[in-house]
């Protein structure tokens, strides 16, 4: 590889991404692998560093992740995180077993080496985020132990001179109070990256990329006017110019009056021209949908339509060699592919497409970036920021956002509510310090009382999230004057709703959208 690279191995830890992140906050390009990837592949790449994530098993069973001792004996800086921690004692010599004490949550930690690179600059008590009911009772040879909590011998050891270290806690959290330090000091004082990859390296590279891909071929692009369809459109623009045809398709899921908005700013009256094509499809779709409850499959009934319909607009405009998509890489990571971690969803956006669609090549430019990069890319890229910063939408739109089948008496029910709490959130100006917020409409329906008449309605569930990364979130704060005056709101003017819940969950365990 070109780039300074760091790889993460991924053990089945839920902070996979997470780590994966806070690698590139240091300015270092850094990616995602399964275990199980060979080491050959790996040599290849020739990475600046390895880390090794966290994970549900014990290293010491039989049937649990491993990986050869080859990978610390090739002369690159690794460091495992929990699980990854105890696989390297474990391999290579040292020994791991069922801790008295589990320890999880806020530890104190304590500091017993001061001049190891890896705690540079870190106070000698510092507190840590501990999840684990394994403990290293003996670290291999060649270690030494650096930190220790009262509870656990070994928080952390190395093996300086053969660039090993292990840590038993997670400095990627936010609540190990100075983990981003620490993984800094490994990224940049171990590793010894300089930390110069940035987004306008990026847009530069990946412009020069796809003008050679696609060399003189016709490229269709998914258009959503979503923040990541949109900037991938761009990028495509600027790369090959009138080769370039994009096609939106309104498929009766969006946000109330979205479709028109997103014709004004990218059609052929507005800021942008990018070829752009309009396909009024809803009927189709809601026809598709009806009878359809369960989550997974009304993602890929909405995947594979959108599919159906770009190959036949395709076909309208002549031949077409490449179909654009705006995966991004928690779209890759949560559907299973370039990790261990389970599937928690799948996307339409990523794989699964079906052996028939009638593309020479899908291009995905924003497949590798977490969503803060792609917004970087997008200002980067001159897009205005009303249109990089407006809130995220699922591709699946609110077919993932109505529990249960899909009917268009719904969608207007959750455009309506929808659009009521976000003009109250912006009239609050609240809007800006906000991840993510939306409504969604709950196949729940209770009884209540709306003047002098008994009701049997729906119940709409309000949702906001305060999020860096979108790989982990926790419920915003809303006042409750703000929440009141929304469910006032929603009662009075969204016909078929008699109750508002407002939605606490975090992420994990939760999902950000419903489904």
């Amino acid at each position: 590889m070109k780039r300074e690279t760091v790889i993460v191995l991924d053990f089945g830890g839920q902070y996979n991404q997470l780590v994966a992140r806070r690698v590139r906050e240091c300015n270092v390009y850094c990616e995602i692998y399964s275990y199980k990837t060979d080491i050959e592949k790996i040599k290849e790449m020739k990475p600046k560093g390895i880390i090794l994530t966290g994970g549900p098993n014990s290293c010491y069973e039989a049937d649990s992740p491993t990986y050869p001792r080859e990978l610390f004996d090739m002369g690159i800086p690794v460091l495992g995180l929990c699980y990854g921690a105890q696989l390297m004692m474990f391999v290579l010599g040292g020994s791991v077993a069922r801790a008295d004490v589990r320890e999880y949550g806020k530890t104190e930690v304590l500091v017993d080496k001061a001049d190891s690179k890896i705690f540079a600059g870190v106070q000698s008590r510092t507190v840590c985020w501990m999840s684990h009911f394994d403990s290293i009772f003996k670290v291999a040879p060649g270690f030494e132990i650096t930190a220790h909590t009262a509870d656990c011998p070994v928080a952390a050891a190395e093996n300086a001179d053969a660039g090993l270290y292990a840590i038993q806690f997670h400095p990627e959290v936010l609540h190990t109070a100075e983990g981003m330090r620490m993984l800094s000091n490994f990224v940049m004082g171990v590793c010894g990256c300089t930390g110069d990859w940035r987004m306008d390296s990026f847009v530069e590279e990946s412009i020069e990329r796809i003008r050679k891909e696609v060399g003189n071929g016709k490229v269709l692009c998914a258009l959503s006017g979503g923040v990541d369809s949109s900037v991938a459109a761009v990028l495509l623009s600027k790369a090959v110019g009138a080769q370039l045809t994009c096609v939106f398709v309104d498929h009766g899921l969006l946000r109330k009056n979205e479709g028109d908005e997103v014709e004004a700013v990218f059609g052929p009256k507005g800021e942008y021209d990018l070829n752009f094509i309009r396909v009024n499809a809803q009927q189709r779709f809601y026809h598709k949908l009806a009878g359809v409850s369960e989550p997974e499959k009304k993602r890929k009934i909405i995947g594979e339509e959108f599919i159906r319909v770009f190959e036949e607009e395709a076909k309208k405009i002549g031949a077409v060699d490449f179909l654009v998509q705006g995966t991004i890489y928690p779209d890759v990571v949560e559907s299973g592919l370039g990790g261990e971690s389970a599937v928690i969803k799948s996307h339409h956006n990523v794989g699964g497409l079906p052996d028939y669609v009638d593309f020479k090549e899908i291009i995905e430019p924003l497949r590798n970036l977490f969503k803060d990069e792609v917004r970087k890319a997008g200002l980067e890229l001159g897009i205005p920021e009303y249109l990089v910063y407006r809130q995220p939408f699922p591709g699946p739109g609110l077919g993932v956002r109505i529990i249960g089948e899909v009917a268009a008496d719904k969608v207007k029910i959750v455009q309506d509510a929808d659009a009521i709490y976000r003009e109250e959130i912006e009239k609050a100006g609240l809007g800006q310090g906000i991840g993510q917020y939306f409504a969604a409409l709950t196949n729940m329906q209770s009884v209540g009382v709306m003047g002098d008449e008994r009701t049997y309605d729906y119940a709409v569930a309000l949702r906001a999230v305060n999020t860096v990364d979108f790989m982990t979130a926790e419920a915003a704060e809303i006042p409750f004057a703000v929440l009141n005056r929304v469910m006032g709101r929603i009662i009075n003017e969204v016909k078929g709703v008699n109750r508002v819940l407002y939605d606490l969950t975090s992420k994990p365990p939760g999902t950000i959208e419903f489904e």
